[in-house]
């Protein structure tokens, strides 16, 4: 663990260790932050290394931060619904979908992935904010007959264009059947998971979701070992690819001021379905006025970052701030220093030139297409 978390800054038990916390120690881990009232680990050694791990090998991530929302009950289906925007109707079981948890106006509270586990038995796995709280308080005045939770439950990532063969490795052909964004339940050594074709990595991948955390170790341990020999190595979320990937960051690149229409996700917001849901009407109001801002791919023309960024970098155009840099990092593939940033909507367009004051200095940048690799996200998705 990095100095500045044993010295001058102390955490208590308040903090949370994942069940994989020893192990991703064992492995190298050298720097954790605090993401959902949890470590996770930050740095093991190399940012670059880690990224040329992850899209050309594979990497095991502990993402136990992404901590679940059990929802169970008779009204279950129902009471999701009401959650997000995006239309549910036809999730099946064994399924997973993307989706949005807005607020009454309309602004954005989380993006999890929904997992439907059983007709009425759900999970929302989180990015970072205190949505079981929000649950509750909804529940509690909807009148719905319904059971929320934090589960058992723990996640692991192991993504990689190797991701597949390393998989069916540890669990034999059978992995081989579950298609993107759908789930199955699995055992290894009799340790209970769940397996789901998904990832925060925009390749290839599987989160492994542990329902055992006494068994943590034991199954970082199993899946390295086998891993090893075919180019597995332990690793961390990597901020290069998710931003080569257009990938959003919650409370970096959005948070309850921001509208899905904002961030080009309008495809996750159906306006005409019977179901009623939390912010409807605002969402209505923000699409016939239309959005005020939107979010865009931008390269920054500096030499080469050497972190990313850990303040919002303001964007001018002549002396008049036109929008701000949420997410910024050098990509070593594609050789340039790529950003999302959140940009007024008059000057969103493609080819917008304008300047961004960095931590370093003043640096011109163009608004360019987002994703900025496999834009189809052709990876991710391959069977």
């Amino acid at each position: 663990m990095n100095n500045s978390m044993t010295g001058d800054v102390g955490f208590g038990t308040q903090i949370r260790r994942s069940p994989y916390f020893d192990a991703t120690v064992r492995s190298g881990a050298k720097g954790f932050s605090v993401y959902n009232h949890m470590y996770i680990p930050r740095d093991f050694g190399d940012s670059v290394k880690n990224f040329w791990n992850l899209v050309n090998d594979a990497i095991l991530c502990d993402v136990a931060v992404e901590r679940q929302v059990e929802i169970t009950g008779p009204d279950a289906a129902k009471f999701v619904q009401m959650l997000t925007p995006r239309n549910l109707s036809k999730c099946a079981v064994g399924q997973c979908k993307y989706v949005l948890i807005t607020d009454e106006n309309g602004g954005v509270l989380n993006d999890p992935v929904l997992l439907r586990l059983a007709e009425n038995h759900f999970w929302l796995s989180l990015a970072d904010s205190d949505i079981l709280m929000w649950a509750k308080g909804v529940a509690v005045n909807s009148g719905m007959d319904v059971t929320l939770c934090e589960p058992d439950v723990s996640p692991l990532q192991l993504q990689g264009p190797k991701s597949g063969e390393i998989m069916q490795a540890v669990f034999g052909e059978e992995i081989e059947n579950l298609k993107y964004y759908w789930l199955k339940e699995f055992e290894l050594n009799g340790i209970p998971l769940i397996i789901s074709r998904t990832g925060w990595s925009s390749e290839l991948g599987y989160e492994i979701y542990l329902r055992d955390g006494s068994r943590g170790n034991e199954l970082w341990g199993c899946l390295m070992e086998i891993g090893k020999p075919l180019g597995l190595s332990p690793g961390h979320t990597s901020t290069i690819r998710r931003i080569e990937g257009g990938m959003l960051s919650y409370q970096a690149d959005m948070d309850c001021n921001t509208n899905p229409f904002e961030l080009n996700l309008g495809r996750l917001v159906d306006l005409e379905m019977d179901a009623d849901f939390i912010g409807k009407n605002a969402l209505k109001k923000i699409k016939e006025e239309g959005a005020k801002r939107r979010q865009v791919g931008i390269v920054i023309n500096c030499p080469p970052l050497e972190n990313s960024n850990t303040t919002y970098w303001p964007i001018f155009i002549d002396s008049e701030q036109v929008g701000f840099v949420t997410s910024a990092v050098y990509s070593p593939r594609l050789n340039k220093n790529i950003a999302l940033a959140m940009m007024n909507i008059d000057y969103s367009s493609l080819n917008t030139t304008a300047n961004v004051v960095t931590s370093h200095g003043t640096y011109p940048v163009k608004v360019v297409e987002k994703p900025f690799y496999d834009p189809k996200k052709r990876l991710a998705s391959i069977t």
